[in-house]
C-alpha cells in the first residue's frame, strides 16, 4: 500500500471563517505571510502551512507535484476543523491555490493569486532551473535574488550599507525543500484550467517581477472567468517592497 504523507507542520491563528495561505517556492509559511497573518487573524481563522523542506515541515525524498501540494492543502484546513475557506496563493503558490480550487471544488470559496504561477513560461524555467543550481552557492543565489527577484525600483533606492547587508543576510542557508519547490514552479501549468474556476478571484500582479514573468499573473487573470487583476509598482517580494499596499488588498479580500 502507499504510504501516507505526513501531516504538514503549519500556523494557525484567529477565529471566523476559514483563510488558508499557500506559500511560494523556497519560502515558507512565516516567510511569505509572517507580516500579514495577525492583521488577518483578526477577520478570520488563519492556516498556513509549510510545503515539505519549508518552514517547520521536513524535507521528503520524492520531488513533489502540483496535485499532492494541493491536496495536502486542503487536507491541512480540513484538519484544523474548515470544511470551506477562502485560500491565498503566493508563487508557486497560487498555481497550487489553482489546482485545489478545481480539484476540490466545494471546499474553495474564493481565491486571492499573488506574484503567480500560470505556466508555459521557457524564461521562468530557465530562471527556476538557475535558482536550484545555485542553492550550493548561497552568495551567488544571494546575488540572483537581488538582481531577479526583487524590484529595481526597491533595490536602487537602499543605500549602500543597507544593499551589502541585505546581500549578507540572503547569503545564508537555503530551505531543504528549495531545489524541489523551484523545479516544480518552473515546470507547473494550470492554464487549461483557469477556465473551470467558479469562485470569485482577486489576481495581484507585480509590474517588477523578474523571476515570475508580469505575463504569468495576467494570464491567471485573463484566463479565472470574472476575476478581478490589480498591479503593484514593486518586484516579487512585495510582503517586502510594498507591505501596506499589499495589506489593504488583502485585508480587503477577506472582507468583501
Amino acid at each position: 500500500m502507499p504510504s501516507v504523507p505526513a501531516p504538514l507542520a503549519r500556523i494557525v491563528q484567529g477565529s471566523g471563517p476559514g483563510l488558508l495561505l499557500a506559500h511560494g517556492a523556497g519560502g515558507s509559511a512565516r516567510d511569505n505571510w509572517g507580516p500579514l497573518i495577525a492583521d488577518l487573524a483578526a477577520h478570520r481563522t488563519v492556516v498556513a502551512p509549510d510545503f515539505p523542506g519549508s518552514g517547520d515541515t521536513p524535507g521528503e525524498p520524492d520531488e513533489p507535484t502540483l496535485d499532492g501540494l494541493a491536496d495536502r492543502l486542503v487536507a491541512t484546513a480540513v484538519e484544523e476543523g474548515l470544511d470551506t475557506f477562502d485560500l491565498a496563493g503566493y508563487s508557486l503558490g497560487a498555481a497550487v491555490a489553482v489546482r485545489a480550487a478545481t480539484r476540490h471544488p466545494g471546499r474553495v470559496r474564493s481565491l486571492f493569486l499573488l506574484s503567480g504561477v500560470a505556466g508555459g513560461s521557457a524564461r521562468l524555467r530557465l530562471l527556476t532551473d538557475l535558482v536550484a543550481e545555485l542553492a550550493d552557492r548561497p552568495a551567488d543565489l544571494a546575488r540572483l535574488v537581488l538582481t531577479v527577484v526583487l524590484g529595481e525600483t526597491w533595490v536602487e533606492a537602499l543605500p549602500a550599507d543597507g544593499l551589502a547587508a541585505l546581500q549578507e543576510a540572503l547569503g545564508g542557508p537555503v530551505p531543504a525543500g528549495l531545489k524541489q519547490q523551484f523545479r516544480l514552479a518552473g515546470r507547473a501549468d494550470v492554464r487549461d484550467e483557469l477556465a473551470d474556476v467558479t469562485v470569485p478571484a482577486l489576481v495581484v500582479g507585480t509590474a517588477e517581477d523578474g523571476l515570475v514573468p508580469p505575463s504569468q499573473h495576467r494570464a491567471l487573470a485573463e484566463g479565472i472567468p470574472g476575476a478581478r487583476f490589480v498591479e503593484l509598482p514593486c518586484g516579487h517580494l512585495p510582503m517586502v517592497e510594498q507591505l501596506p499596499r499589499l495589506r489593504e488588498l488583502v485585508l480587503e479580500f477577506v472582507e468583501d
